[in-house]
C-alpha cells in the first residue's frame, strides 16, 4: 500500500502556464509508478477526491481507491463533486417543476425561496421536442420549428422563468443543437480554472447529465456520466454523488478499421460484446494501439452508446486526437495547450502502450469490424448489414386475408423512416459527410427512395447545415429527401411525427408491418414511433442506403437499380475514404462552431416569450402541462417497513423507461387523451408524452403505457390496464392505484432483467411512487433506473438467481409480504420476502437490497429526495 499518510496530508502543487502559476493535485509525485497501474477513470476520481476532501474522509477515501488496485474491486464509497451539469427540455422541466414547488414549500414555512437554488452551474438544452411533422422540403426545419414553439409555448415560458429564477441555470433555446453534441462542441473544456481558497487552479472539467447518454463526452477525455433527474437535484443543492467505487472494464483495441468500417459499426459491435459481458454499473475504459487510430468523432459515437451496453462510462483518455478535435471546433490556442500540459503533467495523458489494471478485459481488433445493423428491437443485436431480410423473414407476419389491392404496391416489410438522426451519428462530419457523398452517387444514378418513405436528416449542431453547403452536399441529400428537419433528437426519442400515409393505411389493412431504419441509438419496440415495433439502428449512410431501397428486407448484394443497362449496387454508391477525406478538408472551418451556435442563439420566439419575473413559479389550475406535484412535501415519509403488498404488474424482461413513462406521441384513442380532452384539448394535437412531464395528473395516467408491454396479471388487456386482485376486475392501472390505496393496501412490481433500461427519466420512478409502488421486485436493474427508484423512496430487491417474474408463478389471490424495515437496512442487506399463495402455503426468498451507499438508505428512510432535499433547506 502506498505512503497513505502522504496522500492524507497532501495539500497541492502547481503548473506554470502562460506566466501564471496555478495549483493542481500532482498525481506523479504522489503515486509515482503506481499510477500508471490505475485506470485513467480511477485518476480522475482520486484527483476529485484529493481536491474536494480533508482528513479522515480523504484517507479513507485515497486509501479505498488504492486498495481497488489488490484485486480490481470494492465496496466502498466515495463522494464525487462534478463542476457541472448538463440537462435537456424534458428532464429538466420535472426537475424545475420540483424546484418550483418546493420553493412554495419554503415560503409556506415562512422562509425565504430564493435560498434554495443551484451551488453548480447547469446548462440546459432545449433538443427533445422537436418533431419531424414536415420533411423532404427546403421549409421543414423553419416549419418544425413553429410547430414546437407553438405546443410548447407554456413549458418553455416556465423554463424561461427558471433561467431568470435561479442563478446559474442557463437555457440553451431551440435550434442551438442536440446536448451531447452542444456539450462536444461548445461546453466541454476538458481541461478547467477555477478559484478556490484565494488561489487559482486547473481542474479536469467533470459533470453529470440527466440524460443516459451523457457518457458520450467520454470520447474527449471528460468525466461525466448520466443520472437520472432525481440524483442531479441533489447534486445541484451542493450535495455530492456518492458511489461505490467502480469496477472498471477495460476494452483493448488493436488495429486500424478498414476503409468500408464507420464509428457506427464499431460503436455496434462494442455494444454487443459488452451487453453479453454484463458490465451494467460499471466503468468502461478503451486502451491500447488502436485508440491512438479513432478521431475523437470516432470516440465520442463509441463513447455515446454506453448505456446500450450497460455502464455507466464509455472513456477514452486524453490524447493529440482530442488536441486535433479541439482545435478543429474552434477553440483557443491557450485552451488546447492548456489541456495538454495540465493532462502531461498530471497523468492523465494517455499512453498507448500502457496497460493500467482493470476488473476483467477484452480485446476488439479494429481491422475484423465491418458494417453493421442493430435489431430489429435492442441495439445489443448486432448483424452483418446484408443480413438484415433473414432476420426479419423469421419473424411470424403473414399479410391480412382482406388484401387491400390499392396498398399492395408496397413490401411486406417497408421502410416506413429512414432517419439520420441523434447525437450518437451527427456529432461526427465524417459520417454526415458520407452520407452526403452516397447521396450524391445515387442521384448521379437517377435514385430516389418510394414515396412511403418518410426521410429526416436532423444534426446535431447547426454547424452541420454549414459544412454540408460548403461541401455541396446539401443540395445532394436535399434531392433525395434528406433535407434538414431542425436540430434535435427528433426520431431518435420518438418524436418521429406521423407516418406517410401509403404506410399508415397498409398497416392499417394488415398488409405489411413497416420497419424504421435509422442511425440512432435505441429501437426499442414502439420508442421510435407508436406505431412501428421494429427497428434498425446504422450508419447513416447505411440509413440513405434502406432509404433508396424502401424495402427493409433488400439484399444489398442484389443490385438497387437499373440504369443506363447497369445494375446499379450500393457499393457502387460507397464513396472511397478518400473522398470523404477530401471533401471533410472542403466542408469544415474552425470558426464555423462558434458563429452558428451564437446565431442559433438568437431565437426571436424565444427570446418573445412573456416569462414571470417571481421568486416562485404562478401555477395555474387550468393548466395541462405544468401543476405542483404531491411528492414535493416534507410529510412524504419512508415506504421502508415490514408489510404485505399485492402486485400491482408482473412484467418480463427488457422493461424500458420507454414502457415505463413514454416520450412518444400520445395516443389519441388513449385514456390519457380523454383525460386531457375533458380539460380542453384537441384530440388531434396532443403533443408527445415528455411535453407533459411538468404535469403529474397525466404523468401518471402515463404510467406504463406501451401497447407492446405485456402484463402477466391480464396478458390480453388493453394497454395500460392491470387485474385488481381483490376484486378480480381489469380496469385502467391508475384506476387499480386508486382502489389499493383507498383500501389502504400496499403494491409492488414484479419483474424480468434489466428492468428499466433506456433512458434516465425520473418519471419512470415518480409514476410508480404516485401509483403507491412500495418496491420493485426484479432479476436485474439497470442503473440509472435503480438510482431513480430509490430517488423516490422505492426500494429495489433483486430476486435470487434463476429466479424470475414469470418462474414465481403469482396467481390472483397471492400476495407478497416484505421485511424491509429502516432500522435493519444496510447496503446490499438480504431482505427476507415471501409469497403468501391464496391457497395457504408460504414459499420464501432470499432478495437483495440494490442500494449500494449509505446515503441511499439514508434516502429511503426520508421518503427520497425531495423530502430528504426539503428537510435540509427548512433546518
Amino acid at each position: 500500500m502506498h505512503n497513505i499518510e502522504k496522500l492524507t496530508h497532501y495539500t497541492h502543487g502547481y503548473l506554470t502556464f502562460k506566466g501564471h502559476d496555478y495549483a493542481i493535485i500532482e498525481l506523479p509525485k504522489l503515486l509515482g509508478e503506481t499510477l500508471h497501474k490505475l485506470p485513467y477513470v480511477l485518476r480522475l476520481l482520486l484527483e476529485n477526491i484529493m481536491r474536494n476532501t480533508t482528513g479522515e474522509e480523504r484517507k479513507r477515501s485515497a486509501q479505498a481507491l488504492l486498495r481497488w488496485l489488490e484485486n480490481g474491486t470494492s465496496s466502498d464509497e466515495i463522494a464525487f463533486q462534478p463542476g457541472r451539469i448538463l440537462m435537456h427540455d424534458t428532464t429538466s422541466t420535472p426537475a424545475l417543476v420540483d424546484i418550483a414547488a418546493m420553493r412554495d414549500v419554503i415560503r409556506e414555512a415562512g422562509g425565504d425561496p430564493e435560498v434554495l437554488k443551484p451551488h453548480l452551474p447547469v446548462d440546459v438544452s432545449v433538443d427533445h421536442s422537436l418533431a419531424v411533422e414536415v420533411f423532404a422540403s427546403s421549409s421543414a426545419s423553419e416549419d418544425n420549428l413553429q410547430h414546437e414553439m407553438r405546443r410548447n409555448h407554456e413549458r418553455y415560458r416556465f423554463l424561461r422563468w427558471a433561467s431568470c429564477a435561479l442563478e446559474g441555470v442557463t437555457i440553451h433555446p431551440p435550434g442551438t443543437g442536440i446536448m451531447h453534441t452542444l456539450n462536444l462542441e461548445q461546453l466541454a473544456t476538458v481541461v478547467t480554472t477555477q478559484e478556490r481558497d484565494d488561489e487559482c487552479w486547473m481542474v479536469p472539467d467533470t459533470m453529470i447529465g440527466t440524460d443516459s447518454h451523457t457518457p458520450m463526452i467520454n470520447g474527449i477525455g471528460v468525466l461525466g456520466w448520466g443520472v437520472g433527474g432525481l440524483e442531479a437535484e441533489t447534486v445541484m443543492f451542493g450535495v455530492p454523488t456518492m458511489l461505490r467505487i467502480p469496477d472498471v472494464v477495460g476494452v483493448k483495441l488493436t488495429g486500424t478499421l478498414a476503409p468500408h468500417a464507420q464509428a457506427t459499426d464499431l460503436a455496434l459491435i462494442v455494444t454487443q460484446r459488452l451487453r453479453a459481458l454484463n458490465v451494467t454499473g460499471k466503468f468502461v475504459e478503451f486502451f491500447g494501439p488502436g485508440v491512438s487510430t479513432l478521431t475523437a468523432g470516432d470516440r465520442a459515437v463509441v463513447a455515446n452508446m454506453a448505456p446500450e451496453y450497460g455502464a455507466t462510462t464509455g472513456f477514452f483518455a486524453v490524447d493529440e486526437q482530442i488536441l486535433r478535435y479541439l482545435d478543429q471546433t474552434g477553440r483557443s490556442r491557450e485552451a488546447v495547450e492548456r489541456v495538454k500540459r495540465y493532462c502531461q503533467a498530471t497523468g492523465l495523458w494517455f499512453e498507448a502502450d500502457e496497460q493500467p489494471t482493470y476488473t476483467q478485459c477484452i480485446e476488439i481488433d479494429l481491422s475484423g469490424i465491418g458494417m453493421q445493423v442493430a435489431g430489429p428491437t435492442r441495439p445489443q443485436d448486432v448483424h452483418d448489414y446484408t443480413d438484415v431480410g433473414a432476420v426479419l423473414s423469421q419473424l411470424e407476419f403473414k399479410p391480412s386475408a382482406t388484401f387491400n389491392r390499392s396498398v399492395s404496391s408496397l413490401p411486406r416489410h417497408p421502410v416506413a423512416i429512414a432517419a439520420i438522426t441523434s447525437c450518437t451519428n451527427t456529432s461526427d462530419p465524417r459520417l454526415i459527410i458520407t452520407a452526403g457523398l452516397l447521396a450524391r452517387n445515387a442521384r448521379r444514378y437517377g435514385l430516389t427512395p418510394p414515396a412511403w418513405v418518410k426521410t429526416s436528416l436532423a444534426p446535431g449542431s447547426p454547424t452541420a447545415a454549414t459544412y454540408l453547403k460548403r461541401a455541396g452536399l446539401m443540395e445532394e441529400l436535399a434531392a433525395i429527401g434528406f433535407d434538414i428537419v431542425g436540430y434535435g433528437c427528433t426520431t431518435c426519442i420518438g418524436n418521429s411525427g406521423p407516418l406517410t400515409p401509403e404506410v399508415k393505411q397498409a398497416q392499417e389493412a394488415g398488409n405489411c408491418r413497416a420497419v424504421a431504419m435509422l442511425s440512432g441509438n435505441r429501437n426499442f419496440p414502439g420508442r421510435v414511433h407508436p406505431d412501428l415495433d421494429l427497428g434498425f439502428i446504422m450508419s447513416p449512410a447505411l440509413v440513405v442506403g434502406f432509404a433508396l431501397a424502401g424495402n427493409a428486407e433488400h439484399d444489398f448484394k442484389q443490385p438497387l437499380a437499373e440504369y443506363d443497362g447497369r445494375s446499379i449496387y450500393l457499393r457502387d454508391l460507397w464513396p472511397a475514404r478518400e473522398d470523404v477525406d477530401a471533401a471533410l478538408a472542403k466542408a469544415l472551418n474552425a470558426a464555423d462552431f462558434a458563429k452558428d451556435f451564437k446565431q442559433a442563439s438568437r431565437n426571436a420566439r424565444w427570446e418573445a416569450l412573456d416569462a414571470p419575473k417571481t421568486a416562485t413559479f404562478p401555477w395555474e389550475e387550468a393548466s395541462n402541462t405544468l401543476r405542483r406535484p404531491p411528492f414535493a412535501s416534507v410529510s412524504e415519509g419512508s415506504q421502508l417497513g415490514h408489510y404485505t403488498a399485492y402486485p400491482l404488474l408482473i412484467v418480463g424482461d427488457d422493461v424500458t423507461t420507454d414502457h415505463i413513462s413514454p416520450a412518444s406521441a400520445i395516443p389519441a384513442d388513449s385514456r390519457v387523451a380523454d383525460y386531457l380532452v375533458e380539460r380542453g384539448e384537441r384530440r388531434d394535437d396532443l403533443n408527445v408524452f415528455a411535453s407533459r412531464r411538468g404535469n403529474w395528473e397525466v404523468m401518471v395516467r402515463a404510467a406504463f403505457h406501451n401497447k407492446t408491454l405485456k402484463n402477466y396479471l391480464a396478458p390480453d388487456a388493453p394497454v395500460a390496464h392491470t387485474r385488481h386482485l381483490p376484486s378480480g376486475d381489469v380496469i385502467p392501472l391508475f384506476e387499480a392505484a386508486r382502489r389499493y390505496r383507498e383500501a389502504n393496501e400496499s403494491v409492488v412490481i414484479v419483474a424480468g432483467e434489466r428492468y428499466g433500461m433506456g433512458s434516465s427519466r425520473d418519471w419512470a420512478a415518480k409514476g410508480q411512487r404516485l401509483l403507491g409502488v412500495r418496491a420493485v421486485l426484479a432479476a436485474s436493474f439497470e442503473r440509472i433506473h435503480r438510482s431513480n427508484l430509490i430517488g423516490m423512496g422505492i426500494l429495489p430487491l433483486s430476486l435470487p438467481a434463476g429466479v424470475s417474474s414469470t418462474t414465481l408463478n403469482i396467481e390472483p389471490g397471492d400476495q407478497i409480504d416484505i421485511q424491509a424495515q429502516a432500522d435493519t437496512l444496510t447496503p446490499r442487506a438480504r431482505i427476507t420476502v415471501n409469497i403468501l399463495r391464496a391457497q395457504g402455503e408460504i414459499e420464501s426468498l432470499m432478495t437483495i437490497a440494490q442500494v449500494d451507499t449509505q446515503a441511499e438508505i439514508a434516502l429511503l428512510k426520508e421518503g427520497g429526495v425531495i423530502p430528504s432535499l426539503l428537510k435540509k433547506t427548512l433546518a
